[in-house]
């Protein structure tokens, strides 16, 4: 059990970090974390825990970035509240689907989310937006398609959610990791509040995951705000990592299919 509770911490330290310095990232591996680290046998399991977890390493986080300036409150609020209507859909449809199946369409979306990323996020942008009608209904309609995706797969979704508040937004890349912490906690804690009634989540191990979380969070936190300008090189290098660990889901997910 001891061995079981370090790999736990290890696995939500690394989380936290990439939480804090990217927005995202760490979140997107959880749930293979668990799975194939930490040894979470249900899939569903694996991903209501992550889900709780993320969820509230991303709030500890943003009392972090908010300390720092960097989230723009009005933005964040706006796409966390639409966000949240899709993550209900889509944690209600994920529960439908078999685990392994689950499992092989969550390395797919791996794979698309590190396409992106290898594109780089820039560093332009308007410093001080400020939002109007036109920037409230691009967050809304990005909101429920990323909140969405976030529920379905049991993700916290913050490499999809800060590049969508920076085309919603036109803010600078450091406002939207900050500002992208509302969403991930709030689309996890709606993913995590479903799979807790139905039983699926294993609360030792997110205790002891989030208890990492926050340790790597406070680290990756320090370093974004330092490393602001050269974000492109540090997301280009975390898609090498999501990449690899995308593969490894898939061959793995396959191999159960095929059985």
């Amino acid at each position: 059990m001891a061995w079981a509770d370090l790999l736990s911490f290890g696995s939500g330290t690394l989380v936290g970090f990439a939480l804090g310095l990217l927005g995202g990232g760490g979140s997107i591996l959880a749930v293979p974390l668990l799975v194939y680290v930490v040894g979470v046998k249900d899939t569903h399991v694996a991903i209501g825990t992550s889900a709780l977890a993320v969820s509230a390493n991303a709030f500890a986080n943003l009392i972090s970035h908010a300390r720092a300036g960097t989230v723009k409150w009005p933005c964040a609020t706006m796409f966390a509240l639409a966000g949240m209507t899709g993550a209900a859909l889509g944690t209600y449809l994920g529960q439908k689907v078999d685990g392994g199946h689950l499992l092989f369409l969550f390395g797919l979306v791996m794979l698309g989310v590190a396409a992106g990323m290898f594109g780089g996020r820039a560093a332009g942008g308007d410093p001080l937006v400020h939002i109007n009608r036109d920037i409230a209904l691009r967050l809304a309609g990005a909101g429920l398609i990323v909140g969405f995706l976030s529920g379905f797969f049991g993700i916290g979704g913050g490499f999809l959610i800060v590049p969508a508040i920076m085309l919603g937004s036109g803010m600078v890349a450091i406002n939207a990791v900050g500002s992208s912490l509302v969403s991930v906690g709030a689309f996890g804690m709606t993913t995590a509040a479903s799979y807790a009634l139905a039983g699926l989540v294993d609360w030792r191990i997110a205790a002891v995951f989030v208890s990492g979380g926050i340790v790597g969070g406070l680290a990756g936190v320090r370093l974004s705000v330092r490393l602001s300008q050269k974000r492109g090189m540090l997301s280009r290098s975390f898609a090498v990592a999501v990449v690899c660990v995308a593969i490894f889901v898939l061959w793995k997910s396959s191999a159960g299919i095929l059985r």
